[in-house]
């Protein structure tokens, strides 16, 4: 079978760079999760649409990249300068790598419902349409007291506070339902169950949010809707559904979030590299198989989260890569991917993504203590997919502008500071306090809201695997699997007698059991409840020697039925044995089972998992990889070789990097590369004080100028 690169370019004209694959699309596949251990799988209804003359079937109203993916289709172009492939990577409408033609327009696939006989072809250089005749429209403007961007958990929790005064608020948010990342998450949350919901899965959260808000006439949500662009006469312009308006608020709430960095190595853009965001949107809301085996790049607690995510799904996780030597994530996060068998390689980074016209490889090899590759240590795995989870920044673009026009703005959420969903919820309803005394509103911001908000982004704590267990085996008594100290108390709420209590510190100390014998009922509310996955419980009642001990369970269900004998490991992965299951029950999305064993290995039995089986190198991989072929634009592909000559030549500016080599020119707005050219410039040795910023565009995001004329 001939290559997807060769193939397409027999298709061009000699010397052609602009590569013109019409008659080529890869094979049709059905990528469609039909089970899910959380997730239900709704009923949609399904509508035609053309692929490069092929005809596909799509669920209406999805993200058209879903449905191409969920079609086994990749590859979505080819880049103008060397024929590259191109594919999704963000699935936020940050960048533009998955932009593809629809009925003669370019668009961004992953921001563009799917309709009912949409005629879908590949990126390539298209001609605007001419008009013969047009008339432009008067462009509304619209007056608000609050204008808020973005529809996550600050954004809607701001607008609860705001709503509750009868302020008059206009919430946007550029995709088609509110949540934000809340969306995405089917784990049950950290934090404080009174405040933030914990135990309580994201994308309930989202709707629990949602619901609240819209008990506020005051407040109109509108989805869809892409804020554009800050002037200097303090309007903001947005684009909804195609129409373009102006808003001028007497106040602006900056809640955009936080996008995904980027992370430059060779083979960076390659169709099957994405960022965690993306993969999630489309295992997690578009239920999308996107992969068959995945290497996840960062041990924070998204990629962390995101393996687990990927092991629902179905998805083979070969492993994950830390450059730092422990992750940074929640240890219970770690945990449950240890538990299933996932390789946790710390001291170790990528070096290559390696592939004919897609990932088909990864490289990654060992690091020493000076962030250096250790020669020999280059290990190279069968993988299609490549999950960047290299860490956020703040989307902070309109709160800058805003200010230099001299708005009265505030921000909250990631947008602010870069934390967890449960902190975003604080920060916005301090900020929406915050706006209401801004408005001449008498009410108060409680002086403990802004200390939850900072023990809800603490950092985790020290491993402490020492701790005192209950020694009798009567009664019930739950076992906690959590050695961390992090911001969390479901199962302190969910204990109805007050039996489980965390430290004099709070909510961000390990809990503890402090009952004596028969004060624990057995509910299984604090087994059901924790978002760790993280306490079992133990009932000596009818047999003391051979107790039950009851295990959350989110994987694999169908193979887990009682009379079988289930695999029961330790806090260490360690196999403890063989045990019969003797009752499964449901609360809510999470499997309680029951499994009888000897009672000398009830304290220490941690979960029961059917084991990834271990996937070793194909091959160890002895030639280093050019750094400098990497690529830092993804936009213009420019790499970093060529922005290392420029600033070895003396370049000091962001600017003259764009002017000499077109870096940060391209649709997304330099919003990937920007980071990654900073890191270039320290790498050479030049201070940060020397460099000239960017000079940021007026516009955050592709428009169509007729637009600005009132067209559609």
């Amino acid at each position: 079978m001939q290559s997807l690169l060769n193939r397409t370019q027999q298709i061009l004209p000699s010397g052609s760079a602009n590569i013109l694959a019409r008659t080529f699309i890869q094979p049709i596949q059905d990528r469609r999760i039909y089970q899910h251990p959380i997730l239900e799988i709704p009923e949609k209804k399904k509508v035609d649409f053309t692929w490069n003359g092929v005809k596909l079937q799509g669920y209406e109203g999805e993200a058209l990249s879903s449905s191409l993916i969920a079609n086994g289709q990749t590859v979505f172009g080819f880049h103008t300068r060397d024929g590259s492939p191109q594919g999704i990577f963000c699935a936020n409408g940050q960048c533009s790598q998955c932009m593809v033609v629809v009925d003669g327009l370019s668009k961004k696939s992953c921001m563009i419902p799917l309709e009912e006989g949409m005629n879908v072809k590949y990126a390539e250089l298209t001609l605007p349409k001419s008009h013969e005749s047009f008339s432009t429209k008067d462009i509304p403007t619209k007056e608000v007291d609050v204008l808020i961007i973005g529809g996550g958990p600050s954004g809607l929790s701001a607008s609860i506070e705001l709503g509750k005064q009868g302020v008059d608020v206009l919430c946007i948010d550029d995709k088609d339902r509110f949540g934000g990342k809340l969306v995405l998450q089917t784990h049950k949350f950290f934090g404080s169950a009174e405040e933030c919901y914990a135990g309580t899965r994201g994308y309930r959260i989202g709707e629990i949010l949602e619901k609240e808000v819209r008990k506020y006439e005051s407040v109109t949500l509108k989805n869809n809707s892409t804020a554009l662009a800050v002037y200097s006469d303090k309007t903001i312009g947005i684009l909804t559904n195609g129409k373009y308006e102006l808003i001028k608020p007497k106040k602006l709430l900056v809640a955009t979030g936080a996008r995904e960095k980027f992370l430059s190595f060779p083979g960076n853009t390659l169709p099957g590299v994405y960022g965690a965001g993306a993969f999630q949107t489309l295992v997690n809301r578009d239920l999308v198989k996107c992969s068959d085996k995945v290497m996840i790049i960062g041990g924070g607690n998204v990629g962390l989260i995101g393996g687990y995510h990927a092991i629902q799904a179905g998805i083979e996780v070969v492993g994950l890569v830390e450059a730092l030597p422990e992750c940074g994530g929640y240890k219970v996060h770690e945990d449950k991917l240890r538990r299933l068998g996932v390789p946790i390689m710390t001291r170790h980074t990528i070096v290559e993504a390696k592939g004919d016209g897609k990932v088909e490889q990864v490289v990654i090899a060992q690091l020493d203590d000076n962030w250096n590759i250790i020669e020999g240590t280059y290990q190279t795995y069968d993988v299609d997919t490549i999950l960047l989870a290299v860490g956020l920044e703040e989307c902070r673009e309109f709160t800058d502008k805003a200010k230099k026009y001299g708005l009265d703005v505030y921000s909250a959420g990631d947008a602010q500071e870069i934390a967890e969903a449960s902190a975003a919820m604080f920060t916005g309803k301090i900020a929406g306090r915050k706006i209401l005394k801004s408005l001449g509103k008498k009410i108060q911001i409680p002086e403990e809201w802004e200390e939850k908000a900072e023990i809800l982004k603490s950092k985790p704590g020290e491993v402490q695997l020492e701790r005192e267990q209950f020694e009798d085996n009567e009664g019930f008594f739950p076992v906690f699997h959590c050695f961390q100290d992090i911001p969390c108390d479901a199962c302190t709420a969910a204990c109805s007698h007050g039996n489980i209590e965390t430290g004099e510190e709070g909510i961000t100390e390990i809990p503890q059991f402090i009952g004596e014998v028969d004060d624990c009922d057995g509910c299984l509310r604090c087994v059901s409840e924790c978002p760790g996955l993280a306490v079992t419980l133990v009932d000596c009642n009818d047999d003391p020697d051979n107790p039950v001990v009851t295990f959350p369970y989110e994987i694999w269900k169908s193979d887990v039925k009682v009379g079988s004998k289930v695999e029961v490991i330790d806090d260490f992965g360690a196999t403890i044995g063989r045990f019969p299951v003797e009752r499964i029950i449901k609360r809510g999305e999470t499997l309680l089972v029951s499994v009888k064993m000897p009672f000398k290995y009830a304290k220490s039995a941690a979960s029961v998992v059917k084991k990834i089986e271990k996937v070793d190198p194909q091959l160890i991989y002895e030639k280093k990889s050019p750094k400098d072929s990497s690529i830092v634009c993804r936009c213009e592909r420019i790499t970093a070789g060529e922005i290392r000559k420029v600033i070895k030549d003396g370049a000091r500016d962001m600017n003259q990097i764009k002017i000499a080599t077109r870096a940060g020119m391209g649709a997304c707005g330099s919003k990937t590369c920007n980071s990654v050219i900073g890191r270039i410039f320290r790498e050479e040795g030049i201070p940060p004080e020397d460099i000239t910023p960017r000079v940021m565009r007026p516009l955050y995001v592709e428009v169509s100028m007729g637009a600005f004329a009132g067209l559609d």
